[in-house]
């Protein structure tokens, strides 16, 4: 399966997720949806945010020019919001899905995808 498939079908494809990237962890974009653009600074600074957690519970965290006031950060997964969006991001062994959901989804059902699908890379060793 193509990583392109991945943010299709699994995350977009879902209902759930409204854009989704998915960023290699030594850099690069592997599959984005359309118009979801992330800054090369934006994608090292979420890739790097999974070292220094307090990072994001200090500064936000930035995608496609929004800023999210950050939920939750730690080693594996960093969630915000802004308003009633939110930004939920998970790191896998390989790389990082970046997704934000809008209004009306709620962050439940937008985590629960993205969380299900990071522990499926994970068992498959990406």
């Amino acid at each position: 399966m193509s990583w392109q498939t991945y943010v299709d079908t699994n995350l977009l494809g879902s209902g759930r997720v409204s854009h989704a990237a998915i960023l290699g962890l030594k850099g690069g974009v592997w599959a984005t949806s359309s118009g979801f653009a992330l800054t090369p600074e934006e994608q090292r600074t979420i890739v790097s945010t999974f070292d220094a957690p307090d990072t994001a519970q200090a500064n936000g965290i930035r995608a496609a020019g929004r800023k999210y006031f950050c939920l939750k950060a730690d080693g594996r997964s960093v969630y915000g919001k802004q308003g009633a969006d939110g930004i939920v991001c998970v790191k896998t062994a390989q790389c990082v899905l970046v997704c934000v959901y809008l209004s009306p989804i709620v962050p439940g059902e937008a985590n629960k995808v993205v969380e299900s699908l990071g522990d499926y890379l994970i068992s498959a060793g990406f």
